[in-house]
């Protein structure tokens, strides 16, 4: 009850005065002003959204949604990562890499901006720059298989296949499913004339998922002692992935240049002729 007597005392008191509040408001509108606070979380969940719509393909939208989050708040690292992954999708990489050096300015101990700078280097063909970045970002996550299996990669380009292998092995040994890494084990084995040791490691990849580049990888490797296995196995493979019938394809996804000889003269059996013309066929009708 008191209170509601001091409460009156105080309207009486400043009834005038609020009166000209009111004269003043009828002139000049009122804006309500966000704290600090509330354009962080306001930044941060349409950041969130932005990246949300990445998954959908809505790439210009995302775009758009992560120019916002970070004009609302510049000094979420985060959110100059997401901005980053935005223009990637874009095929916007000089204005990503500038965003990833935004994020790297405020904080230079996340992984993942040099994990994505590397993708950016890799994708404008700078394989060296690619390769300072991954290290960069492995002295911070020292334990990330994707990271290691992408330096092995590098590594395999450059025709360094021994330390290709030790990095590839060691992507195995932290997820040992990872049947990438096995399978890019193969491929570099072949190269170092160990026909016998790739095709254990593509049949291990193959164990673990039946996918189309293991499987001719290990027709291209029994070719010669067993026709009717590498006859099948290729069948198979260009069923599942008929882009495996293109030499430049192969050539994108590491194939070294011994292992194509192999499987050009594979593609060329009689058995497989209705097979690599279908194959071709596919590929035109999807382009």
């Amino acid at each position: 009850m008191r209170q509601f007597f001091k409460k009156i005392i105080l309207i009486s008191l400043f009834s005038f005065y609020f009166f000209q509040i009111e004269k003043v408001k009828s002139i000049v509108p009122y804006y309500y002003l966000p704290t600090k606070k509330n354009l962080q979380k306001q930044g941060l969940d349409i950041g969130k959204n932005a990246h949300h719509l990445l998954y959908f393909g809505r790439y210009e939208d995302s775009l758009n949604l992560a120019k916002l989050a970070v004009k609302i708040n510049a000094k979420d690292e985060k959110l100059w990562l997401i901005l980053a992954e935005a223009q990637i999708a874009n095929e916007q990489y000089k204005n990503a890499l500038s965003s990833l050096n935004k994020a790297e300015q405020i904080n230079s101990k996340i992984s993942e901006v040099y994990f994505a700078k590397s993708n950016i280097y890799l994708r404008i063909s700078q394989q060296a720059k690619a390769k300072i970045a991954l290290e960069k970002g492995l002295k911070i996550e020292p334990n990330n298989h994707r990271a290691i299996f992408q330096l092995g990669n590098i590594l395999l380009m450059e025709k360094n296949y021994l330390r290709a292998i030790k990095l590839f092995e060691k992507s195995v040994k932290i997820k040992p499913d990872f049947w990438q890494a096995i399978n890019n084990q193969g491929l570099a084995y072949f190269e170092k004339n160990n026909v016998n040791l790739s095709i254990k490691l593509f049949e291990s990849a193959i164990s673990i998922q039946e996918n189309a580049e293991p499987l001719l990888g290990l027709a291209s490797c029994v070719r010669i002692n067993n026709t009717k296995l590498a006859i099948h196995l290729a069948k198979k493979a260009l069923a599942k992935d008929p882009k495996y019938v293109n030499y430049d394809y192969r050539k994108e996804q590491l194939w070294g240049e011994k292992l194509q000889a192999s499987t050009e003269i594979l593609l060329q059996n009689e058995q497989l002729k209705q097979d690599v013309i279908l194959a071709k066929s596919k590929i035109i009708e999807s382009s």
